[in-house]
């Protein structure tokens, strides 16, 4: 199974017809944050596959076109504080950035990222009595404490995401915020059992996934 990942830059390519040509295999799409309704609608429609998505900090919590207002992109499913299960994948996610300035929507701080994470452990302790894992990605804007941030306020992991990873050990945790300009810069992390991907701009990645003994399908 193939996972097209997006994150704060928009391309040409994405928001044309030959999206279709080069990522027409990928079999649904994650969007990790900053980037507009219509862009992941776009994405969306022409590949006509699912696309689950979290909020980053440069989000609005309305976006305005000619049709009108929009305060989701159509047709594509919020992650934030949701878990879900799709095709036998189970998937949860948490919006925005740690807070630096008073003018952002989707801005939190530290306690209020813990809370963010505790409103989905009871659906990750369900999880893991109906499928016998708690989850297998865990999707963020922001990336967790320690592990791809950088020092400044605005880019400082979230310590409740390296919790939630050490905890429930998902197979994946994709996230955005953190701009990639050079070329030895670290975007994949192996922590414990979670591999860990820095998905500014766009990533494919190939999911192996196996039938267990009640045909639930999960990682390998």
């Amino acid at each position: 199974m193939k996972l097209l990942s997006i994150s704060d830059k928009q391309y040409r390519l994405l928001h044309s017809p030959g999206v279709r040509e080069r990522f027409g295999d990928a079999d649904f799409v994650i969007g990790c944050g900053d980037l507009p309704y219509y862009y992941l609608e776009y994405i969306s429609e022409t590949l006509r596959v699912p696309l689950f998505y979290v909020r980053g900090n440069h989000n609005f919590p309305e976006e305005f076109y000619r049709a009108g207002a929009l305060k989701s992109p159509r047709g594509c499913l919020d992650l934030h504080r949701r878990l879900r299960h799709w095709n036998g994948i189970l998937l949860a996610g948490v919006e925005g950035s740690l807070q630096y300035n008073n003018r952002g929507y989707y801005q939190s701080t530290q306690s209020e990222m813990w809370l963010h994470v505790f409103s989905l452990v009871p659906g990750m302790l369900l999880n893991k009595w109906r499928y016998g894992r708690y989850l297998d990605i865990f999707v963020s804007h922001a990336p967790p404490w320690d592990i791809h941030d950088e020092k400044d306020r605005t880019h400082q992991g979230i310590k409740a995401f390296r919790w939630l990873l050490q905890t429930f050990q998902p197979h994946y945790h994709f996230h955005g915020h953190i701009h990639v300009y050079q070329l030895d810069t670290q975007t994949e992390t192996q922590f414990g059992k979670t591999l860990i991907i820095n998905t500014y701009g766009f990533r494919e990645t190939m999911l192996e996934l196996s039938a267990n003994q009640n045909g639930h399908r999960r990682f390998a």
